[in-house]
């Protein structure tokens, strides 16, 4: 088997070969860093593209009976039981003033990571994939956007609204 060694008796020239392929295969993996990627859970709302980080979905879950609580902001629905546990739900529509529809059978409640011990439900008109997009493919929203979202993301010809979720979840000023 020839290999290349350090002290080839053509002047090194397959020693640099080998060290130019190792340089490139550098550069190649600091290119992919630099282009980081992101997962996003994307689904729809009146059959608009939206997505929120994966990382703040916990489960997705079938649409179930959803108890009524009183005096609470117009946006929350009510409360479901998962498995024991009490989870909120806020019906994303009404909370990004978007048309309202009434729930179908591909309507889902998107569950995410609660904190303190709350958690929230998301109720969605159906959820399509999680997606990996660079870094560069997420630009912030024109002007005039809702507050609630903080991206556009362009992919495959359309372009995906990205929450911030923070907003989203801050029910404060409703009432």
């Amino acid at each position: 088997m020839n290999r290349p060694s350090s002290t080839s008796p053509n002047g090194g020239e397959e020693s640099m070969g080998w060290e130019s392929l190792a340089r490139a295969a550098v550069d190649h993996q600091v290119d992919e860093k630099e282009s980081l990627l992101r997962e996003l859970l994307t689904f729809t709302l009146d059959e608009d593209p939206y997505a929120i980080p994966v990382e703040w979905a916990r489960e997705i879950v079938r649409l179930r009976a959803i108890t009524p609580m009183p005096r609470v902001p117009p946006a929350i629905r009510g409360v479901i039981s998962l498995r024991g546990e009490v989870v909120q739900v806020l019906d994303l529509c009404l909370r990004l003033g978007v048309q309202a529809r009434q729930p179908t059978r591909t309507s889902r409640i998107i569950v995410l990571h609660g904190d303190h011990g709350s958690v929230t439900g998301l109720l969605v008109d159906s959820v399509r994939e999680v997606v990996r997009v660079a870094e560069e493919a997420i630009q912030p929203p024109p002007t005039g956007e809702s507050d609630s979202v903080e991206a556009l993301c362009r992919r495959d010809g359309e372009f995906i609204s990205l929450l911030n979720m923070d907003r989203v979840l801050d029910l404060g000023g409703e009432s």
